[in-house]
Order: C-alpha cells, then structure tokens, then sequence
C-alpha cells in the first residue's frame, strides 16, 4: 500500500525505548490497513512529500528541446533534441557524487546510464586508481520544483535562439496546475 498523510502524533513506547508515531492516512481504504496490523513487521518509508511533476511538464520539456535542437543545428553538425535534453539535465540537474575504483568505473557508467536518457555519468576528477564523479538522475524522477528549473533553462535557452515560447501568462497556468494540489495539503 501507498498513501499520502499527515503525522499527527510522536511519542516513545517506553517499554521498547523505539519512536512511535501516529499518521493520518489519505485513504479510505481500512481493509488493507486492517490486514497490515496483524502482520508482524512492516517496511516503512517516510518522507517529504512534493507533487509529482505533470505530463504537460514533461511534453513541454520535449516540445522546447527539439525547437532549441532545429535552432542551432547547423549543415554539418546535426544536434539532437536527446542532445539538448542532456546538456540541460547536466547543467542544471539533481546528482549524486560517487567514488569508485577506476577498474569498476566503465561498468558503473554503463549501468547507471542504462536507466534512462537523463541519467548521466560526468567524471570530475581521478586520483589514487578512483574516480570521482556525478551521477545524475533522468527527470522521470524529478518532482514540480525540479522539473520546472529544467523547464526554465530550456525557455531560457530557447529565447536565447529567437524561438517563441509560451507566455508568461500560460507558463504561470502550468504552474498553478501543477501545484494546484500542494496548497490543499495541511501545513505540517
């Protein structure tokens, strides 16, 4: 089961000296909570929650890097909208900065890279038969807030080249929709 909710409660059980803490379920749903009481021991994940970003977020994304890729693409030297997208997510994209050793990195590379377009491998540095570098994560994982910085540089690139783009006005529209269910949610 996955819900959204709200902590209510925490507290101590002081038998166990372990936290306690009591939620408020987005959901109606009370026999599948029912049968997850009697269970003995449950994975729990608890975290922040952000809208998640809108199929018209990611069309416009697509919409803006093939416009910029026809703009600068010049007889020769073709430039791809995959092309744009990456230089994008590279430029202003969530990472994580890892260390591997130098033997393993190709592999890492390969596997991190296989999960999508975005997720990219940029090596910063090598010392001590390591290599230091940042992975960054495909926007399929990036929440409103994120995946309207990517949106912002491609419009900021896309003006740049002379390339029309939407409004102010219909940018601020696909704002408010997409965090249109982000000020119906309690203050935590």
């Amino acid at each position: 089961m996955q819900t959204t909710g709200i902590i209510t409660d925490i507290g101590m059980d002081y038998k166990t000296r372990k936290s306690k803490i009591s939620l408020l379920l987005d959901t109606k749903e009370i026999e599948i909570v029912e049968q997850l009481k009697n269970e003995n021991k449950l994975n729990v994940e608890i975290k922040k929650w952000r809208n998640k970003r809108s199929n018209d977020a990611n069309a416009y994304c697509w919409v803006l890097c093939d416009k910029i890729a026809k703009k600068i693409t010049v007889q020769d030297a073709v430039v791809t909208k995959e092309q744009v997208y990456k230089d994008a997510i590279l430029h202003i994209g969530t990472f994580e900065t890892m260390i591997v050793e130098e033997k393993a990195f190709d592999n890492w590379k390969r596997v991190w890279n296989s999960q999508g377009l975005g997720f990219l491998v940029k090596e910063v540095s090598r010392k001590d038969k390591c290599v230091k570098m940042h992975c960054y994560y495909g926007s399929s994982t990036y929440d409103t807030k994120e995946m309207w910085l990517l949106i912002q540089l491609l419009i900021d690139a896309a003006r740049t080249q002379g390339i029309e783009t939407k409004t102010p006005q219909e940018i601020e529209s696909m704002m408010k929709e997409w965090n249109k269910n982000v000020s119906k949610r309690p203050i935590q």
